[in-house]
């Protein structure tokens, strides 16, 4: 068994007032990789940006400017995680959801 040892006590990370959070299972159940490098970006922004509900009220211009998306990209990138049940969009307001069951592995979408 490997032995963890802090490297450095001074630079121990520590949760502040804001709440962010990405379950182990995200790695180990297959939803990292199932993720191409847009949907990885846009859903780790989301899940920085959101309330420790998961709400986030960031608009689409400033989510394609902080992550230099062009705006086909994000779309298509926001339409992925949508259909991979990791988040819901009603038009202004974002929601990150818990993690499914398992991976999606539906039709591309077109």
């Amino acid at each position: 068994m490997i032995r963890k040892k802090v490297l450095d006590p001074a630079r121990v990370r520590k949760t502040g007032k804001s709440f962010c959070f990405i379950s182990h299972r995200f790695l180990t159940d297959g939803f990292l990789q199932a993720l191409t490098r847009h949907e990885l970006a846009l859903y780790v922004f989301l899940v920085l940006a959101s309330d420790r509900n998961g709400l986030s009220f960031y608009g689409d211009k400033s989510i394609c400017s902080i992550l230099s998306f062009k705006n086909d990209e994000y779309i298509f990138a926001r339409s992925c995680l949508i259909h991979k049940d990791l988040i819901i969009h009603d038009g202004r307001l974002f929601q990150v959801l818990s993690l499914p069951e398992s991976v999606h592995h539906k039709e591309a979408i077109q």
